[in-house]
Protein backbone atom coordinates (compact mmCIF):
# COMPACT_ATOMS: atom_id res chain seq x y z
CA UNK A 1 0.00 0.00 0.00
CA UNK A 2 1.10 3.52 0.86
CA UNK A 3 4.42 2.17 2.79
CA UNK A 4 5.58 0.41 -0.37
CA UNK A 5 6.57 3.24 -2.57
CA UNK A 6 7.57 5.14 0.33
CA UNK A 7 10.02 2.50 1.10
CA UNK A 8 11.56 2.11 -2.20
CA UNK A 9 11.82 5.97 -2.75
CA UNK A 10 14.73 5.74 0.15
CA UNK A 11 18.20 5.22 -0.54
CA UNK A 12 19.96 6.92 -3.17
CA UNK A 13 20.29 5.81 -6.43
CA UNK A 14 19.84 2.52 -6.33
CA UNK A 15 16.22 2.41 -4.25
CA UNK A 16 15.32 4.90 -7.12
CA UNK A 17 16.28 2.42 -9.87
CA UNK A 18 14.39 -0.35 -7.80
CA UNK A 19 11.08 2.01 -8.27
CA UNK A 20 11.24 3.28 -11.94
CA UNK A 21 8.23 0.41 -13.20
CA UNK A 22 6.44 1.98 -10.43
CA UNK A 23 7.13 5.57 -11.56
CA UNK A 24 6.22 4.71 -14.89
CA UNK A 25 3.20 3.52 -14.04
CA UNK A 26 2.38 6.89 -12.04
CA UNK A 27 3.32 8.55 -15.29
CA UNK A 28 1.34 6.34 -17.38
CA UNK A 29 -2.07 7.16 -15.55
CA UNK A 30 -1.03 10.91 -15.01
CA UNK A 31 -0.37 11.04 -18.71
CA UNK A 32 -4.26 9.34 -19.18
CA UNK A 33 -5.97 11.89 -16.77
CA UNK A 34 -4.65 14.59 -18.63
CA UNK A 35 -4.85 13.12 -21.77
CA UNK A 36 -8.93 13.29 -20.58
CA UNK A 37 -9.22 16.99 -19.27
CA UNK A 38 -7.63 17.92 -22.64
CA UNK A 39 -10.33 16.05 -24.70
CA UNK A 40 -12.68 16.73 -22.37
CA UNK A 41 -11.85 20.92 -22.27
CA UNK A 42 -11.84 20.65 -26.40
CA UNK A 43 -15.72 19.54 -26.16
CA UNK A 44 -16.69 22.18 -23.70
CA UNK A 45 -18.96 24.61 -25.28
CA UNK A 46 -21.68 27.24 -23.99
CA UNK A 47 -24.18 25.67 -21.65
CA UNK A 48 -22.71 22.57 -20.59
CA UNK A 49 -23.19 22.05 -16.75
CA UNK A 50 -20.47 21.26 -14.25
CA UNK A 51 -22.12 18.25 -13.98
CA UNK A 52 -22.24 17.24 -17.39
CA UNK A 53 -18.17 17.69 -17.48
CA UNK A 54 -17.55 15.72 -14.81
CA UNK A 55 -19.85 13.07 -16.39
CA UNK A 56 -17.87 13.37 -19.09
CA UNK A 57 -14.64 13.01 -17.90
CA UNK A 58 -15.57 9.76 -15.80
CA UNK A 59 -17.36 8.18 -19.79
CA UNK A 60 -13.70 8.87 -20.92
CA UNK A 61 -11.79 7.58 -18.26
CA UNK A 62 -14.19 4.01 -17.93
CA UNK A 63 -13.85 3.58 -21.82
CA UNK A 64 -10.24 3.06 -20.97
CA UNK A 65 -10.40 0.68 -18.84
CA UNK A 66 -10.44 3.19 -15.19
CA UNK A 67 -12.69 1.13 -12.46
CA UNK A 68 -11.48 2.94 -9.39
CA UNK A 69 -10.84 6.40 -8.62
CA UNK A 70 -8.99 8.01 -5.54
CA UNK A 71 -12.10 10.47 -5.82
CA UNK A 72 -14.45 11.27 -8.71
CA UNK A 73 -14.19 13.72 -11.14
CA UNK A 74 -15.12 17.09 -10.64
CA UNK A 75 -15.91 20.56 -12.47
CA UNK A 76 -15.47 24.07 -11.50
CA UNK A 77 -17.36 26.86 -14.01
CA UNK A 78 -16.98 30.66 -13.39
CA UNK A 79 -16.50 31.91 -10.06
CA UNK A 80 -16.45 28.68 -8.67
CA UNK A 81 -12.63 27.66 -9.71
CA UNK A 82 -12.32 30.54 -7.16
CA UNK A 83 -14.27 28.13 -4.78
CA UNK A 84 -16.52 31.93 -4.48
CA UNK A 85 -18.62 31.33 -0.87
CA UNK A 86 -17.26 28.10 -0.32
CA UNK A 87 -18.20 26.48 3.27
CA UNK A 88 -18.90 23.36 3.19
CA UNK A 89 -17.44 20.34 1.86
CA UNK A 90 -20.63 19.57 -0.60
CA UNK A 91 -19.89 22.57 -2.29
CA UNK A 92 -17.08 21.56 -3.89
CA UNK A 93 -19.53 18.95 -6.07
CA UNK A 94 -20.45 19.37 -9.67
CA UNK A 95 -23.68 21.56 -9.98
CA UNK A 96 -25.88 22.81 -13.04
CA UNK A 97 -23.59 25.99 -13.46
CA UNK A 98 -23.57 26.35 -17.11
CA UNK A 99 -20.14 27.75 -19.15
CA UNK A 100 -20.39 30.76 -21.24
CA UNK A 101 -18.14 32.70 -23.42
CA UNK A 102 -15.22 33.86 -21.62
CA UNK A 103 -15.64 31.59 -18.29
CA UNK A 104 -12.60 29.87 -16.66
CA UNK A 105 -12.83 25.82 -15.66
CA UNK A 106 -11.07 23.32 -13.94
CA UNK A 107 -11.44 19.81 -14.17
CA UNK A 108 -9.75 17.90 -11.65
CA UNK A 109 -9.68 13.79 -11.68
CA UNK A 110 -7.88 10.83 -9.67
CA UNK A 111 -8.77 8.29 -11.68
CA UNK A 112 -6.65 4.67 -10.49
CA UNK A 113 -5.20 2.70 -13.05
CA UNK A 114 -3.78 -0.46 -13.02
CA UNK A 115 -3.31 -0.03 -9.17
CA UNK A 116 -1.57 3.49 -10.08
CA UNK A 117 -2.80 6.92 -8.44
CA UNK A 118 -2.95 10.23 -10.49
CA UNK A 119 -4.50 12.82 -9.42
CA UNK A 120 -4.34 15.98 -11.40
CA UNK A 121 -6.28 19.66 -11.89
CA UNK A 122 -6.36 21.59 -15.52
CA UNK A 123 -7.15 24.80 -15.73
CA UNK A 124 -8.88 26.36 -18.82
CA UNK A 125 -11.61 28.98 -20.39
CA UNK A 126 -14.15 29.27 -22.97
CA UNK A 127 -12.49 31.89 -25.13
CA UNK A 128 -10.47 34.82 -24.23
CA UNK A 129 -10.23 36.20 -20.40
CA UNK A 130 -6.90 37.86 -19.62
CA UNK A 131 -7.22 37.48 -16.04
CA UNK A 132 -7.16 33.48 -16.28
CA UNK A 133 -4.21 34.15 -18.75
CA UNK A 134 -2.43 36.34 -16.07
CA UNK A 135 -3.21 33.43 -13.18
CA UNK A 136 -2.00 30.66 -15.71
CA UNK A 137 1.35 32.19 -16.21
CA UNK A 138 2.30 32.66 -12.65
CA UNK A 139 1.64 29.62 -11.64
CA UNK A 140 4.80 28.91 -13.40
CA UNK A 141 6.76 30.45 -10.23
CA UNK A 142 5.06 28.39 -7.31
CA UNK A 143 5.89 24.85 -9.61
CA UNK A 144 9.52 26.00 -9.44
CA UNK A 145 9.59 27.78 -5.89
CA UNK A 146 8.00 24.47 -4.18
CA UNK A 147 10.44 21.91 -6.27
CA UNK A 148 13.23 24.05 -4.94
CA UNK A 149 12.55 24.28 -1.20
CA UNK A 150 11.66 20.74 -1.20
CA UNK A 151 15.00 20.26 -2.57
CA UNK A 152 16.45 22.27 0.82
CA UNK A 153 14.20 19.89 2.78
CA UNK A 154 12.26 22.97 4.57
CA UNK A 155 9.43 21.79 6.80
CA UNK A 156 6.06 21.05 4.21
CA UNK A 157 4.34 24.13 6.71
CA UNK A 158 7.47 26.71 5.88
CA UNK A 159 6.81 25.90 2.33
CA UNK A 160 3.36 26.42 2.21
CA UNK A 161 3.51 29.55 3.97
CA UNK A 162 6.55 30.64 1.70
CA UNK A 163 3.69 29.88 -1.47
CA UNK A 164 1.19 31.76 0.03
CA UNK A 165 3.59 34.70 0.69
CA UNK A 166 4.78 34.48 -3.23
CA UNK A 167 0.54 34.49 -3.89
CA UNK A 168 0.01 37.53 -1.66
CA UNK A 169 3.08 39.48 -3.49
CA UNK A 170 1.88 38.51 -6.95
CA UNK A 171 -1.70 40.14 -6.17
CA UNK A 172 -3.75 36.76 -5.42
CA UNK A 173 -5.55 34.96 -3.15
CA UNK A 174 -4.85 31.59 -1.49
CA UNK A 175 -7.72 29.33 -2.83
CA UNK A 176 -6.27 25.87 -1.79
CA UNK A 177 -7.07 27.40 1.78
CA UNK A 178 -10.75 26.73 0.95
CA UNK A 179 -9.87 22.66 0.40
CA UNK A 180 -10.79 20.27 3.51
CA UNK A 181 -7.38 21.44 6.24
CA UNK A 182 -6.41 24.14 3.70
CA UNK A 183 -4.19 21.36 2.50
CA UNK A 184 -1.96 22.09 -0.70
CA UNK A 185 -0.78 18.38 -1.36
CA UNK A 186 -1.26 15.09 -0.25
CA UNK A 187 0.37 11.81 -0.51
CA UNK A 188 -0.96 9.64 -3.29
CA UNK A 189 0.21 5.85 -3.47
CA UNK A 190 0.10 2.45 -5.32
CA UNK A 191 -3.12 0.36 -4.37
CA UNK A 192 -4.46 -2.75 -4.49
CA UNK A 193 -5.78 -2.94 -8.23
CA UNK A 194 -9.42 -4.01 -8.29
CA UNK A 195 -12.05 -4.04 -11.38
CA UNK A 196 -14.22 -2.29 -9.09
CA UNK A 197 -14.26 0.10 -5.67
CA UNK A 198 -17.31 1.56 -4.10
CA UNK A 199 -16.76 5.58 -3.32
CA UNK A 200 -17.73 7.30 0.13
CA UNK A 201 -18.47 11.15 -0.70
CA UNK A 202 -17.01 10.84 -4.10
CA UNK A 203 -13.64 9.21 -2.28
CA UNK A 204 -12.77 5.50 -3.16
CA UNK A 205 -12.90 3.72 -0.41
CA UNK A 206 -9.66 1.51 -1.73
CA UNK A 207 -7.49 4.95 -1.52
CA UNK A 208 -9.22 6.40 1.96
CA UNK A 209 -7.77 2.95 3.64
CA UNK A 210 -4.07 3.64 1.98
CA UNK A 211 -3.78 7.27 3.12
CA UNK A 212 -5.65 6.48 6.62
CA UNK A 213 -2.85 3.80 7.50
CA UNK A 214 -0.50 6.36 6.04
CA UNK A 215 -1.97 8.72 8.78
CA UNK A 216 -1.53 6.55 11.07
CA UNK A 217 2.12 5.61 10.29
CA UNK A 218 2.82 8.95 9.75
CA UNK A 219 1.28 10.08 13.62
CA UNK A 220 3.08 7.51 14.85
CA UNK A 221 6.86 8.63 13.20
CA UNK A 222 6.50 12.86 13.44
CA UNK A 223 4.71 13.22 9.70
CA UNK A 224 1.41 13.64 7.80
CA UNK A 225 0.32 12.44 4.47
CA UNK A 226 -1.36 16.44 4.03
CA UNK A 227 0.50 19.21 3.34
CA UNK A 228 -1.30 21.89 5.22
CA UNK A 229 -0.64 25.50 7.33
CA UNK A 230 -0.90 23.30 10.36
CA UNK A 231 1.06 22.13 12.87
CA UNK A 232 1.13 18.65 11.53
CA UNK A 233 2.83 19.60 8.89
CA UNK A 234 5.24 21.42 10.58
CA UNK A 235 8.59 18.20 9.05
CA UNK A 236 10.81 17.91 6.26
CA UNK A 237 9.29 16.18 3.00
CA UNK A 238 8.35 12.40 3.53
CA UNK A 239 9.74 10.60 0.28
CA UNK A 240 6.95 8.99 -1.32
CA UNK A 241 4.48 11.16 -4.24
CA UNK A 242 2.46 13.98 -3.39
CA UNK A 243 -0.27 15.52 -5.52
CA UNK A 244 0.97 18.69 -5.41
CA UNK A 245 -2.30 21.50 -6.52
CA UNK A 246 -1.28 25.66 -5.32
CA UNK A 247 -4.69 27.66 -6.14
CA UNK A 248 -4.54 30.77 -7.28
CA UNK A 249 -7.59 33.34 -7.15
CA UNK A 250 -8.15 36.68 -8.28
CA UNK A 251 -11.87 38.64 -8.22
CA UNK A 252 -13.87 35.34 -8.98
CA UNK A 253 -11.47 33.82 -11.32
CA UNK A 254 -9.13 30.81 -9.95
CA UNK A 255 -6.21 28.48 -11.60
CA UNK A 256 -4.67 25.88 -10.05
CA UNK A 257 -2.46 22.68 -11.86
CA UNK A 258 -2.05 19.54 -9.99
CA UNK A 259 0.90 17.01 -10.48
CA UNK A 260 2.90 14.45 -8.91
CA UNK A 261 5.83 15.50 -6.99
CA UNK A 262 8.35 13.14 -6.01
CA UNK A 263 10.28 12.55 -2.98
CA UNK A 264 13.52 10.28 -1.90
CA UNK A 265 16.26 10.87 0.62
CA UNK A 266 18.78 10.84 -2.05
CA UNK A 267 22.00 13.28 -0.88
CA UNK A 268 21.88 14.04 -4.73
CA UNK A 269 19.29 17.74 -4.79
CA UNK A 270 18.44 16.19 -8.29
CA UNK A 271 17.29 13.05 -7.72
CA UNK A 272 16.14 14.34 -4.13
CA UNK A 273 13.06 15.75 -5.34
CA UNK A 274 11.65 16.39 -9.25
CA UNK A 275 8.31 16.37 -10.89
CA UNK A 276 7.35 13.17 -12.08
CA UNK A 277 6.57 14.25 -15.85
CA UNK A 278 7.41 17.67 -17.06
CA UNK A 279 5.71 16.70 -20.49
CA UNK A 280 2.32 18.68 -19.32
CA UNK A 281 0.01 21.26 -20.59
CA UNK A 282 0.75 23.46 -18.01
CA UNK A 283 4.49 23.15 -18.35
CA UNK A 284 4.35 23.09 -22.20
CA UNK A 285 2.30 26.76 -22.24
CA UNK A 286 5.41 27.85 -19.69
CA UNK A 287 7.76 26.55 -22.28
CA UNK A 288 5.57 28.40 -25.32
CA UNK A 289 5.72 31.81 -23.30
CA UNK A 290 9.28 31.36 -22.78
CA UNK A 291 10.11 30.70 -26.38
CA UNK A 292 8.46 34.16 -27.37
CA UNK A 293 10.11 35.99 -25.26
Amino acid sequence: MIGNTSAGLRGSRAGLRGVKADLQGFREVQQLSYACAESVAARLVPGVTERDAARMQREWLRERGVRDWFHLPFAWFGDRTAFTGFRIPLQFFPTNRKLEPGMPFILDMAPIHHGYTSDIGYSGCLGPNPVHQRLMSDLRDHRELILAEVRERRPLREIYENVERLMVRQGYANRHRAYPFGVMAHKVDRVSDRRWSPTLFGFGTNSLKGLAKDALHGHRDGWSPLWSPHRFSDHPPQPGLWAVEPHLGFRGTGAKFEEILVVTDSQDPEESAFWLDDDLPHVRLRQKEASTV
